[in-house]
C-alpha cells in the first residue's frame, strides 16, 4: 500500500507553478499547487496525463477553449494537446496528476485523421511583397508556393483556411525604386502591386485577400490607431539618438539607402537587418557604413525616432514561441538576440514616404513598414471577413485565431520576434497562436536572386498553363527549406524532360495503353490477389502515410512532399516491371488484371498527393482517370470504381519547354 498527502512545504517550481513528484505509484505522478491568479507555462508532452482537482478552482486552457474546474473535476489530456492550468479563484487550486506514456496513443494524437486546426478560423500570410519589382522564382519558391500548398492540404482535410498576403507599399526599397525609373513612389507601387498578383495568378496561387496597403482607404487611420495603442503602452517612447546621414543631401538613412558590415556576424549587409544572421542593427553599429545616395562614409548625428527597448520582453517573446510551431532556427535567432545586454529597435523612422503617427512627437517621421506590418496582418483578416460576412476586427482579435506565416529567413526577426511584442502592448488582451514557416535563399545560378540587380528568372518569364505544374513541382523539390539551394535552367530542364515527361508521363501513357488494349479503355475490377499484390497495397499506405506527414504543420516539407510523390512513381514503376512478365504470357488473367487495377489505384494515389503541389496536374490525371478533381484528402488507398473510363494515354501532363528563357 501507498500512501502521499498534499504537502505545501515540498513543493518546488515547475512549469510556471508548484510541483512535487509522487513515487511509487506505477506511472509517473505529482501533486501540484497553482497560487490564485497565477498559471501554468503553456507546455505540451508526448504523456497522456490524467488530472484531478483536490481543491480551489480555475481553468483548463487547451488550444483556444477554456474549460472551467473545481474540486471533484477529472480531465484527461491526450499527448501533444497543448495545455494551461489556470487559478481563477482566491484560494489555491491544488491538484494530483498522473501521466504515463503509450506509444501508440502517441502516434495516433501525432497523425489525425483530419485538420489539426478543427474548426478554428485559419489565416495563413505568406509575406507581403515589397512592390519595387515582380516576383521572381526566388519569391515564388519560398513562402507563395509553401503557403498555397499548405491552404489547398488543409482544405482538403475539412480546415477553414484561407490565404492572405498584400503589397508592402511603404518600404524604402519603392523609394529606392522610384528613384530609379523616374516615377513617383506611389506610382512605383501600384504598378508592380499590380504585376506581382499577376504572377501570383499565373503560378496557379488564388488568393483569398489581397490589400494594397497605398490603396485601402481603411488602412491608414486604422494603422495609426494601432501604433497609438503602442505609444499608451508606454513602451515605446520618442527618443533623441545617434544616427547616420549622407554627407552630401543630409539624408537619413536607413534600410536600403546604406550598408556596411554586420556587428553582429560581419557580413556586407544593409541598414537594420542583415540577411544572413538574422540579426537587427540599429544603422550607427555598422561597420565601415557607406551611404548610398552619394557613396560616400556617412556623417554622424542625431534623429528623434519612438524607440522599444526590445531586450525587456524576452519573457514574453519566449512564451510565445512555447505555443505554436517555431522551428529550431527561430528560437536560436531569440536565443542569440537576447544574449544583447540591450536590443533598441526603432519603430518609426524620419521620412516623407509612409504614414505619419497621430502624435505630435510623430512629426517629420513615418511608423516604420516592419512595425506596420504587424497591423497588416489583422487588417488583411478584417477585410476578409467584411467580405465573407464574419465580425473580424483588428482592434480585438480572437484567442481562436490560429495565424499561420510563411517568409524568408531574412523577415525572422521581425515576425518570430518583434510582432509578438507588439501584439502583447497594443492588444494585451489577446493571446496570439501563430505557426511559423521559414525558407532560407534561393540561388540563380550560385548567387542570390535580386530584384535590384534584375538577377533573376521572372515568374512571367516562365510561366503558362503548359509549364505551371512542372514549376511547381521542381520549384517544391528543390525550394530552400533548410538551406540554401541553387536554380539552374539546366537541371529545371533535365527534370522536366527525365523526372516529369520520361518518367512519370511514360508511366501514366503506358498504362493507359494496356488499359486501352486489354480492357476496352475501362479500369477494371480486382480479381485473385497474390501475396505480392497485398504487399504492394501496404505498400502505397505507407507511401500515403509519408506524404501526408510532410503536408501536416508539425512535418511540413514540400522538399519531402516532391519526393514521397517521386518515390510512389517509382514504386508503381517497379512493382509494374515486375507483374509485366505474367501479363506478356497471357496467363492467369484474374491476377493479371489485380495488378492492373492496382497500378490504376497508385495513378489515383498520386493524383491526390499532388493536388497541393501540382493542381493543374491532379485535376487532369484524376480526369483521366474518369474521377471528379481531387478535393477530400484520402485516408486510405482505393482502387477505382471498376468500369471508369480511362483516357491516361490520350492525354499529355507535360511539355517540353517552348520558350527561350535565357
Amino acid at each position: 500500500m501507498i500512501i502521499d498527502c498534499f504537502d505545501a512545504a515540498a513543493l518546488s517550481e515547475a512549469f510556471g507553478i508548484d510541483m512535487r513528484s509522487v513515487d511509487g505509484l506505477g506511472t509517473g505522478a505529482a501533486w501540484g499547487r497553482v497560487a490564485p491568479g497565477g498559471a501554468s507555462t503553456h507546455h505540451r508532452h508526448d504523456e497522456t496525463e490524467l488530472l484531478v482537482i483536490v481543491a480551489g478552482r480555475g481553468e483548463l486552457v487547451v488550444g483556444a477553449e477554456r474549460h472551467p474546474v473545481a474540486s471533484g473535476t477529472v480531465a484527461l489530456f491526450e499527448p501533444f494537446e497543448a495545455h494551461v492550468v489556470e487559478n481563477t479563484g482566491d484560494q489555491d487550486l491544488v491538484f494530483l496528476t498522473q501521466y504515463w506514456r503509450d506509444s501508440a496513443r502517441a502516434v495516433s494524437s501525432a497523425t489525425p485523421v483530419t485538420s489539426e486546426h478543427g474548426d478554428r478560423p485559419v489565416f495563413v500570410f505568406s509575406t507581403p511583397p515589397t512592390p519595387n519589382g515582380d516576383l521572381h522564382l526566388g519569391h515564388l519558391s519560398g513562402p507563395y508556393l509553401g503557403a498555397d500548398a499548405y491552404v489547398r492540404f488543409q482544405r482538403m482535410n475539412g480546415a477553414s483556411i484561407w490565404h492572405l498576403t498584400g503589397s508592402d507599399d511603404f518600404q524604402s526599397y519603392v523609394v529606392d525604386c522610384a528613384r530609379r525609373e523616374g516615377r513617383s513612389n506611389a506610382e512605383v507601387a501600384a504598378h508592380y502591386s499590380a504585376e506581382i498578383a499577376e504572377t501570383l495568378r499565373l503560378m496557379d496561387i488564388p488568393l483569398d485577400q489581397y490589400t494594397v496597403t497605398n490603396a485601402d482607404p481603411g488602412y491608414v487611420p486604422a494603422l495609426k490607431d494601432f501604433f497609438t495603442r503602442l505609444v499608451d503602452s508606454d513602451a515605446i517612447v520618442p527618443t533623441d539618438g545617434p544616427a547616420l546621414f549622407d554627407p552630401k543631401t543630409g539624408q537619413y538613412l536607413y534600410e536600403v539607402d546604406v550598408h556596411g558590415g554586420c556587428p553582429g556576424c560581419g557580413e556586407a549587409t544593409g541598414g537594420n537587418i542583415c540577411e544572413k544572421c538574422g540579426e537587427p542593427n540599429t544603422v550607427v553599429d555598422l561597420a565601415d557604413p557607406v551611404a548610398k545616395p552619394s557613396g560616400e562614409a556617412p556623417i554622424a548625428g542625431t534623429a528623434r525616432r519612438y524607440v522599444l527597448p526590445l531586450h525587456e520582453h524576452a519573457d514574453t517573446v519566449l512564451g510565445h514561441h512555447r505555443r505554436g510551431r517555431v522551428p529550431a532556427r527561430l528560437r536560436e535567432l531569440a536565443a542569440r538576440l537576447f544574449r544583447r545586454e540591450r536590443v533598441d529597435i526603432p519603430v518609426s523612422h524620419p521620412s516623407d514616404w509612409g504614414i505619419t503617427p497621430h502624435e505630435a512627437d510623430g512629426a517629420g517621421q513615418v511608423i516604420w513598414v516592419w512595425p506596420e506590418m504587424a497591423f497588416g496582418f489583422l487588417h488583411g483578416i478584417q477585410k476578409l471577413g467584411e467580405r465573407l460576412g464574419r465580425d473580424w476586427t483588428a482592434a480585438e482579435p480572437a484567442d481562436d485565431w490560429k495565424i499561420v506565416h510563411f517568409f524568408g529567413y531574412d523577415n525572422s526577426f521581425y515576425h518570430a520576434i518583434l510582432y509578438p511584442v507588439l501584439y502583447q502592448l497594443a492588444l494585451p488582451g489577446w493571446t496570439p497562436d501563430i505557426d511559423y514557416h521559414v525558407n532560407e535563399f534561393f540561388l540563380y545560378d550560385g548567387l542570390k536572386f535580386s530584384t535590384s540587380r534584375r538577377h533573376a528568372i521572372w515568374g512571367k518569364q516562365i510561366l503558362d498553363a503548359d509549364s505551371v505544374d512542372a514549376v511547381r513541382y521542381f520549384l517544391a523539390r528543390n525550394r530552400p527549406e533548410a538551406e540554401r539551394t541553387n536554380f539552374t535552367l539546366d537541371a529545371y530542364e533535365h527534370t522536366l524532360v527525365t523526372t516529369l515527361i520520361g518518367t512519370w508521363q511514360a508511366w501514366l501513357n503506358d498504362l493507359g495503353q494496356r488499359v486501352a488494349d486489354h480492357y476496352d479503355g475501362v479500369a477494371p475490377d480486382a480479381g485473385n490477389w497474390t501475396p505480392e499484390h497485398a504487399g504492394f497495397l501496404g505498400q502505397l499506405a505507407a507511401r500515403l502515410g509519408a506524404l501526408t506527414a510532410s503536408l501536416r504543420p508539425g512535418g511540413f516539407s514540400l522538399n519531402q512532399a516532391a519526393a514521397e510523390l517521386d518515390a510512389l512513381v517509382a514504386d508503381a514503376l517497379r512493382f509494374s516491371r515486375r507483374e509485366r512478365a505474367l501479363a506478356q504470357a497471357g496467363g492467369m488473367p484474374d491476377e493479371v488484371r489485380t495488378a492492373t487495377a492496382l497500378e490504376l489505384a497508385a495513378a489515383a494515389l498520386l493524383a491526390h498527393g499532388a493536388a497541393p503541389v501540382m493542381p493543374r496536374f491532379a485535376a487532369r490525371l484524376a480526369e483521366a482517370l474518369g474521377q471528379p478533381a481531387p478535393d477530400q484528402w484520402p485516408s486510405t488507398v482505393e482502387l477505382i470504381p471498376p468500369g471508369s473510363k480511362v483516357t491516361l494515354t490520350q492525354t499529355t501532363f507535360f511539355r517540353p519547354t517552348s520558350r527561350s528563357l535565357s
